[in-house]
């Protein structure tokens, strides 16, 4: 394999994010590729004591990746795109993004905390597990019932937590399930329609970020990118980079082709409230969708 085809991609060391790079890394094989993964370690690894919405700053599994890339340690950095700050660090940038799996949300449920006549059919006041502003928010317009409590760690540690019994439900990106393709054969699954639950922008997609002078792993790794996918997301993208947005923010956007499907609080203590706009082909229908949420400030 000659020397300028091997291309060294950085990810996290958690199941799913292994599962991403190997899944970049065997797509990129079949185009002739030599690749090997190395594994970075983030900030949003290693503090697990607080929801995300009580840290500082952004790109919490995503800063040490960048460094590694612009240090030249990595070529190819693979990310969840919904991690990734609007505004890229200067010398980097977003080469392709993947296909998109089911955007929507999962709600696991404990088999004892069933009640099946309500929404969801999760008991009244239940704990449900999740430390996503968002989520928190979106929980409190549908639910207010509810006792949310923090949830923190990987999908299998807190699919555990959930069998312990230190939640009722918990909730959890289908994508991340998905993808891990984890027995959930004694807990019971609910998939929340992502037009009412509404996703983070740009979630079940993978983002592959490169050194923006790098030509010769631009050219390697630019036929993965899904355009479809691209031109969905970049609407959700802006919307988010409009609003100065990151994971704190209780904010999802939805692109389905169609319409944009967004939910907005100005805190995760907040009750979500839900908006619907048309898909067009309009350029400026993100800068109006930031605007009509700013305007509830």
């Amino acid at each position: 394999m000659p020397e300028n085809q091997c291309i060294r991609i950085g990810s996290r060391g958690s199941d799913l994010a292994l599962w991403q790079a190997h899944h970049v890394k065997t797509k990129l094989e079949n185009l002739g590729c030599e690749v090997s993964i190395e594994i970075i370690q983030t900030k949003g690894d290693l503090i697990q004591d607080l929801s995300f919405d009580k840290l500082e700053g952004k790109g919490f599994f995503t800063k040490e990746l960048e460094l590694a890339l612009l240090q030249g340690k990595i070529d190819l950095a693979v990310h969840s795109h919904k991690d990734l700050e609007t505004h890229p660090p200067e010398g980097l940038c977003i080469v392709a993004v993947s296909e998109r799996e089911d955007p929507a949300e999962l709600l696991l449920i404990h088999p004892t905390s069933v009640e099946e006549n309500r929404l969801w059919n999760l008991k009244k006041g239940g704990v449900i597990g999740t430390s996503s502003a968002r989520r928190k928010s979106q929980v409190l317009a549908h639910r207010s019932d509810l006792i949310i409590k923090d949830l923190r760690g990987n999908v299998p540690t807190r699919i555990a937590k959930l069998r312990n019994g230190e939640y009722d439900a918990i909730l959890l990106a289908k994508a991340g399930v998905s993808r891990l393709n984890l027995d959930l054969s004694d807990l019971i699954v609910v998939r929340l329609d992502p037009e009412i639950i509404v996703p983070a922008p740009a979630q079940g997609v993978l983002g592959l970020q490169i050194r923006s002078n790098d030509e010769r792993t631009k050219t390697l790794v630019s036929p993965l990118n899904d355009t479809s996918v691209h031109a969905l997301i970049a609407i959700e993208r802006t919307v988010l980079n409009l609003m100065d947005g990151g994971c704190q923010l209780p904010l999802g956007v939805y692109n389905d082709g169609q319409f944009i499907h967004v939910t907005h609080a100005h805190s995760a203590q907040e009750a979500a409230v839900s908006f619907k706009f048309e898909a067009n082909e309009n350029p400026d229908i993100a800068a109006h969708i930031a605007s009509v949420l700013k305007a509830r400030s």
